[in-house]
Parts: C-alpha cells; structure tokens; sequence
C-alpha cells in the first residue's frame, strides 16, 4: 500500500523529490521518520531510551543512503499521559550519545499527551557534500550490488542497536564511483527491488553470496522459515545497499580502510540488469518481500 501510495502522490503532486530515502532541497536534505507504539516497537518489552535510539538512528540512516551530513534535528513526540515527562528524558538519553558522535544541533519540536501508545517522529537535515548525493535512479546495467554488512534477524536486537552508516556512506562518495544508493529498512529483496526500478532495471541476485546474520539463522529456528529467506525480507538491517560499475566494486570488495576505519565488510550479492524484476542467478523469479505499511 505504501508504494501505491507514493506513486499517487508523486503523480498528483508532479513533485521530483519524492522517491528517495530524503528529500534534496537545494544544499539541504531532509528525512523524516515516525516510530509507533505496537508497529515498531513495544513499549512494555524494550527500554525507552533504545526507542530513542532507534527513532534518531533510522533518520541518520536516511541521510547515510544519500551520502550527506546530518547537521540538526527536530523532535516530535506524543506521549501516553500515563507515562509522564520521565518518558521523553528517557527517550532523550536514548538519542543523546548518537547526538554528540554526529555533532547534532536539536532544533526544536513538539511534545503531546493522549490516551493511546507512544508515538515519535523525528526529522533530521543535512547539507550536501561537494560530491554531490546519492540517489537511488543511477543504477546502469552490468553495475555490481554491494552490502555493507550481514542481513536478517534484525528483530532480536540488532534494530535498536544498530550504527548508520554516515562515516562510511561519505567515504565512499569522495573516494569511489557510486551509481545509486538506499538503505536497507523494509527488507533486502523489497529494497533491492525498489532502487532497480527506479533505475530502470532488474537484478540476478546471488543466493550465495548474501551475507546471512547468526541473528537470522537463530530466528529460522523459531520460524520455520529459511535463513535466506529472513536474510532476503526481515528489513530493519540498516545497512546500506549500493550499486557499483563492476571496476570499482572490485576495488572496493578489497578496501582495507573500510574494514580497518570502519570495521565493515562489503558483499557482493547481485547485479543490475535491463531485464525488469528480481530473480535468482538459476533463473527463479523472486516476488519482492518485506515490511509496507
């Protein structure tokens, strides 16, 4: 529904800008992100400040998938009012230690109270680079699929946890060739395909090579499902997924400063066709798969 969605409005509005994981407005990007109570997470079932965390940290993600700078933010948060203030200086601590690696400026908000669940929306700008942003309908035929880490599984803990990929995503503007980028948040597969056709294509994805978490592999056991398949559609990995001219992935496939600076390992798990649709490099189609809202 989401995708029908914003193909209606893009149509309606006759707007460029929607389509990417942010908005470029000149030098400026923003993103914006809204994290509910009973969807995206338990209130009960989690510490608040990992909600925090998290409902800052998807945002970053955002501006990483563009390659940009984060730079101030903006809070928005409607509280049950059986929880009080003490809820959102929890929430707050959460976001803190993500607000000063980043060198964050809060620029102001707004705080509610109602009778139902927890609701957070949290919107960051960020400025361009010289080397310009990073879109996802760059993606040229033959261009490599890069990830910058392990997929799946992201439910038992790695959602809240997780690091934004900011200082790598600048890196590998200023220092490589890369055709089009997204951030991996509603599933491989969903997101994969979402980039290919706003390219104007199709990916062969290799079921061997994609990276699977210990995460994923511990979940199957609770599912029923495969490995791979958790690996292909659980989303909320956050890793980003980056399509590459074949010379370049294989530069970067040995990058030393990636795994040295950063501690990221990149997998190449696919390559951009002409050919429309996902499939499998024996020939299978692949339905997309992951979380719409």
């Amino acid at each position: 529904m989401e995708i029908e969605w914003i193909e209606q409005l893009r149509s309606r509005a006759g707007s460029e800008l929607l389509g990417d994981d942010a908005a470029v407005l000149g030098d400026t990007i923003i993103t914006v992100d809204m994290l509910t109570e009973g969807i995206d997470f338990l209130l009960g079932r989690v510490d608040p400040k990992w909600i925090g965390r998290k409902a800052l940290a998807v945002n970053l993600s955002d501006i990483a998938a563009m390659g940009g700078i984060p730079t101030f933010i903006v809070i928005a948060v409607a509280l049950p009012k059986s929880a009080g203030i003490q809820l959102a200086e929890q929430l707050y601590n959460g976001m803190e230690p993500l607000i000063q690696k980043y060198s964050l400026t809060l620029a102001g908000g707004d705080t509610n109270t109602w009778n139902n669940g927890l609701v957070i929306s949290v919107t960051i700008l960020g400025r361009v680079t010289p080397h310009g942003v990073l879109r996802r309908n760059g993606g040229k035929s033959g261009d490599r699929i890069l990830v910058t880490g392990l997929l799946g599984g992201s439910i038992l803990e790695h959602q809240f946890l997780f690091e934004p990929r900011i200082f790598e995503a600048l890196y590998l503007n200023e220092h490589f060739n890369i055709h089009a980028a997204i951030d991996i948040s509603d599933g491989f597969s969903l997101d994969l395909h979402r980039l290919s056709v706003e390219s104007g294509l199709g990916a062969v994805l290799h079921e061997n090579s994609i990276p699977i978490s210990p995460a994923a592999v511990q979940l199957s056991q609770q599912t029923g499902k495969t490995p791979l398949e958790h690996a292909l559609s659980d989303g909320e990995d956050f890793e980003l997924l980056l399509a590459v001219p074949p010379d370049e992935a294989e530069k970067l496939l040995h990058l030393q400063p990636l795994r040295e600076q950063f501690n990221v390992t990149l997998y190449s798990v696919a390559e951009l066709t002409s050919e429309p649709g996902l499939r499998f490099s024996n020939g299978t189609a692949l339905q997309p798969q992951g979380f719409e809202h």
